[in-house]
C-alpha cells in the first residue's frame, strides 16, 4: 500500500518547496482567499473487536474474547486504504489486548504512517477501576504498543469515554505514567458517560503533577445545548449533515475537531450478537452507510493525526 505524502514528512519547512499535504500535516489551520478558514482536524479510530464494545459486556465475557473470530483486520485494512486515497493520516487508540494478540495489525498501521496510541489495555470503563487499577492497566498498555510499534506512545482515550468528573482524577495518573494528551473528555450530558462543561476545543489542562493536553471528541452547539457529533454511532445514525456542520464550525473558528470511529464500524459482515433492541439499533444501525459517509468526510474536511498538535512539537 503506498503511504501517503503526510505520512512521509513529520516536520514543517518554511521553504516554498513543502507540499500542501505535508503542510496540512503539521498546522492548525489555514487561510484561503483572506477570508475562509481551513482547520485540520484530528482522525483518530478506537482499534478494538466488535465484542470489545461496552454495550455487549453484559453478554460478552473477557474470559471469552478468543472464543469469538477476529475481525479487526477488516476495518483497519479499509480504514488504512481510505485515508491514503484521501492523503489523511491518523491517531490508532490501539487496545493492549489485541496489540498483544495482533501485532501485525499494529506494525501495519504504523507502516503507514499514522500514530498508534493507547486505548488500555483491557476495554474496562474507568468508572470500573480505582485508582491502582487504572494505572496498572494504562501502563502495561503503553509498555505493549510502544514494544509492538518501535515508538512512543504519546496519547490515551479511555474505553467508551469513561473520565467523567466523578474519576477526572485518572487524568493525574496519565501525566505520571508519561502520557502527553488525553481524547477521552466528550464534554456533553448523556448517560455512561461525557464531562458536561468541559472544554469544546484542544485545550491545555493544568494538573497538580502536570500539564495534559486534551482533544475533547467534537460537537455541535445548538442553543444552550452541546450535540454529540465526533462519529461512532452518532456518525452513522445522525443525519450527515450534523457532523459536517459541527466541522465547518471548527473551520469557522480556526479550531481543530476530534473525529472518531470503531474497525467494527465498516464491516457489515461481522457476526451479529443477540442483543435488546436498542443495543442492535446502537450497534449494527446505519453500518452499511458508514463507508460512504466517511469518504464523503474525508473529501470535504482535513484530517491528521493529535500528535501534529503545534502545542505537544
Amino acid at each position: 500500500m503506498k503511504v501517503p505524502a503526510t505520512a512521509r514528512e513529520n516536520r514543517c519547512s518554511s521553504s516554498r518547496s513543502v507540499s500542501s499535504a505535508q503542510q496540512w500535516c503539521c498546522a492548525p489551520a489555514y487561510w484561503l482567499h483572506h477570508s475562509l478558514v481551513v482547520s485540520v482536524h484530528y482522525f483518530t479510530v478506537d482499534v478494538e473487536e466488535y465484542f470489545h464494545v461496552s454495550a455487549f459486556e453484559s453478554i460478552v465475557s473477557p474470559n471469552d474474547w478468543d472464543r469469538y473470530p477476529s475481525r479487526v483486520s477488516v476495518g483497519v485494512e479499509r480504514l488504512l486504504e481510505l485515508l491514503a486515497r484521501h492523503d489523511a493520516r491518523g491517531t490508532f487508540f490501539v487496545l493492549g489486548w489485541l496489540a498483544n494478540r495482533r501485532p501485525e495489525i499494529v506494525r501495519a498501521i504504523a507502516a503507514a504512517g499514522h500514530e498508534i496510541a493507547s486505548h488500555g489495555w483491557s476495554h474496562q470503563r474507568v468508572t470500573q477501576l480505582c485508582r491502582s487499577r487504572f494505572r496498572t492497566d494504562i501502563r502495561r498498555a503503553k509498555q505493549t504498543l510502544e514494544d509492538v510499534a518501535g515508538a512512543p506512545v504519546l496519547g490515551y482515550r479511555a474505553p467508551s469515554f469513561s473520565i467523567t468528573h466523578a474519576n477526572d482524577w485518572a487524568l493525574d495518573v496519565l501525566v505520571e505514567e508519561g502520557y502527553r494528551y488525553d481524547s477521552s473528555l466528550f464534554p456533553i450530558t448523556r448517560s455512561g458517560y461525557g464531562y458536561a462543561g468541559g472544554g469544546t476545543d484542544v485545550h491545555w489542562i493544568n494538573l497538580p503533577s502536570g500539564r495534559l493536553l486534551e482533544a475533547p471528541p467534537a460537537t455541535l452547539g445548538v442553543g444552550n445545548f452541546r450535540v454529540p457529533a465526533a462519529g461512532g454511532a452518532y456518525f452513522r445514525l445522525f443525519p450527515f449533515a450534523v457532523v459536517r456542520a459541527a466541522f465547518r464550525d471548527y473551520d469557522r473558528r480556526a479550531q481543530r475537531g476530534t473525529f472518531y470511529l470503531h474497525p467494527w464500524e465498516l464491516d457489515a459482515h461481522q457476526p451479529r450478537l443477540s442483543v435488546p433492541w436498542w443495543t442492535r439499533i446502537r450497534h449494527y444501525g446505519g453500518i452499511t452507510r458508514a463507508d460512504t459517509r466517511l469518504q464523503k468526510l474525508l473529501g470535504e474536511f482535513r484530517f491528521a493525526p493529535i500528535s501534529s498538535s503545534p502545542e505537544l512539537q
